[in-house]
């Protein structure tokens, strides 16, 4: 078995690399000038900054520290009774690891879905929304009842599909760099995002889903790969993408 659960001890790295990429993007080539280009713009874009990485961090810790040893402990379980869909044929490594990740985006779809269509979900799923400078710090903001929720409820989905720790890691990988991507104040031209996002959630793509619009926001869902939003029927690409007002409504 390949060690993919390797991935996780490089994430942290891999994420401050990242981190720093899109900000330098953001800073030299933005997609809205959304601070002023003075000192005190920079100062409110450190504040705004500063906020939603320290909620990230605390959320992390919380995962960290709560949730970890619970998912490390269904993926075992799993294993050694043979339980979930992915052990139930003999599949090779490559197909499993497939499997995996396309199953739990799956999931992250609906759950994402869930959080706008249940009142009681979108009363914490709002807090990331309130962000009305979207950028690549937006990413990390998430109301912490929100992020536990989450986390709880993947236990029973890890169960279900009877993944390893290792797919786990590979896909909590791939969906951070690309959830990373789609919130970052950057443009692309118009014929790579269109190509991009055949595949995996754009900048332009997730613009829309953070209007300030309610029936704009209510679409978009998918955090990883988009084929989700075209097979259930909620995309939405909007001509006038550069005009977005970000935020909630109310």
């Amino acid at each position: 078995m390949i060690p993919f659960e390797k991935l996780a001890e490089f994430r942290p790295m891999l994420a401050i690399v990242v981190l720093i990429g899109l900000l330098g993007w953001e800073t030299l080539q933005p997609f809205l000038v959304q601070f002023a280009r003075d000192r005190s713009g920079l100062k409110n874009r450190g504040r705004h900054a500063a906020w939603n990485l320290g909620v990230g961090i605390f959320n992390s810790v919380l995962v960290a520290v709560c949730f970890v040893w619970l998912w490390q402990l269904s993926t075992q379980w799993t294993a050694s009774v043979g339980l979930g869909l992915l052990n139930l044929p003999e599949l090779p490594a490559s197909a499993r690891l497939i499997g995996a990740v396309c199953l739990l985006d799956f999931w992250t779809y609906w759950w994402h879905r869930l959080n706008h269509r249940l009142p009681w979900l979108w009363r914490f799923h709002r807090f990331h929304h309130a962000d009305q400078a979207m950028d690549v710090t937006t990413a990390s903001r998430f109301h912490s009842v929100e992020i536990g929720l989450s986390a709880l409820l993947r236990v029973p989905v890890l169960i279900a599909l009877g993944a390893t720790m290792g797919e786990l890691a590979v896909y909590e990988v791939m969906l951070f760099f690309v959830v990373q991507f789609h919130h970052a104040n950057i443009g692309l031209p118009d014929r790579v995002d269109r190509v991009l996002r055949w595949f995996i959630v754009t900048p332009v793509m997730h613009k829309v889903h953070h209007s300030v619009h309610r029936e704009e926001a209510n679409s978009n869902y998918g955090s990883l790969f988009t084929w989700w939003d075209r097979l259930f029927g909620s995309w939405k690409i909007l001509s006038a993408g550069r005009r977005t007002r970000f935020g909630v409504e109310d």
